[in-house]
């Protein structure tokens, strides 16, 4: 058995990077990259939860070609905003916290979507990874989102040892050079999607496999 290089969080970054342009970008990024506001971060981050990204992407174009600022959202009824997004999961929930969101923003921060991860995370249905990934993808500010990709690789790698994705957040806050916090999510959430996948990841294909002790793998191709 060929022995395994020690790891280094430097170069599995940038062997990540380096693979990555192979890659579908993550959707949240995709938007991001095409020039979305930080209210257009937010309302696509909600509505991918739970949700493919093939469907997020579509409901997300439909509602923002209705409404892509909290005053335009407001103006929309409840049942009008969950005919827009259909069928991401749990659309009418959704809905109706999307219409909040928007009132609050508009009552407490004159239409803008604040860039705190306190004021976020006080808004209606947002939690530390989706507040996380505004931060990164809306206002390029470093955090650390962790979600089911972020959490389970980190751990596999053996980068961490963690239970949940919150703990994983701050055992990533205190180890991980704040230089990786804006990239992190999006290089390691499309190394999930295409090889280090939940079960049988493609180790064969992995740019970093030199280096990763395969922690939790049963089987791989």
């Amino acid at each position: 058995m060929t022995k395994k290089r020690a790891f280094d969080i430097d170069r599995f970054v940038a062997a990540i990077e380096d693979n990555y342009r192979q890659w579908n970008p993550p959707i949240i990024t995709f938007i991001a990259n095409r020039g979305a506001t930080p209210f257009e971060v937010l309302v696509s981050t909600l509505l991918s939860l739970r949700t493919k990204d093939e469907v997020t992407g579509e409901a997300t174009r439909r509602l923002l070609d209705v409404a892509r600022t909290p005053e335009a959202m407001v103006a929309l009824s409840p049942k009008k905003i969950e005919k827009l997004i259909y069928p991401v999961g749990f659309y009418p929930t959704k809905a109706k916290r999307l219409l909040a969101i928007s009132r609050i923003l508009l009552d407490q921060y004159g239409g803008k979507v604040p860039d705190t991860l306190e004021a976020l995370t006080a808004l209606p249905g947002v939690g530390r990874k989706t507040a996380n990934l505004v931060l990164v993808e809306g206002f390029k500010i470093p955090a650390i989102c962790v979600d089911t990709h972020v959490h389970r690789i980190s751990n596999r790698i053996g980068y961490v040892k963690t239970k949940t994705p919150d703990k994983t957040e701050l055992a990533l806050r205190k180890k991980l050079p704040k230089r990786h916090w804006v990239r992190y999510n999006e290089l390691l959430v499309a190394f999930g999607q295409t090889l280090c996948r939940p079960i049988s990841p493609f180790c064969s294909r992995c740019p970093v496999s030199d280096m990763c002790p395969q922690i939790g793998v049963e089987r791989h191709r």
